[in-house]
């Protein structure tokens, strides 16, 4: 069923803000998904998923306080919402069982 499972830039989106915390804000997401994955991920791209993943509810957001550096105007950061950490977790719990059923000679030689 669609919908029901996460693609897997949503994924780690979610993941992404669970580890910035207090300071997932679009920009700063963006980086920190660059630094992590190595991948150059557009703002836009980011800010469409940002709104689909709140459409869903699976985060929440909240207007900061304006500040000088950003000319007054006000950053929007994100919180992982209950049904977001619960997705995350069964997408882990989805992966782990999936890895474990991988026998080991599989990957013998690439390490």
């Amino acid at each position: 069923m669609k919908g029901t499972n996460l693609g897997e830039f949503e994924e780690i989106v979610l993941l992404t803000i669970a580890a910035l915390l207090s300071d997932a804000y679009s920009v700063n997401i963006v980086d920190e998904i660059s630094e992590v994955t190595g991948r150059k991920t557009k703002l836009g791209v980011v800010h469409a998923v940002l709104k689909r993943l709140e459409d869903k509810g699976l985060i929440t957001s909240e207007l900061g306080e304006p500040t000088k550096e950003r000319g007054g105007r006000r950053k929007r950061f994100f919180t992982i919402s209950k049904a977001g950490k619960v997705a995350l977790m069964k997408a882990k719990e989805q992966r782990d069982r999936l890895w474990g059923k991988i026998p080991e000679m599989v990957f013998q030689g690439i390490r």
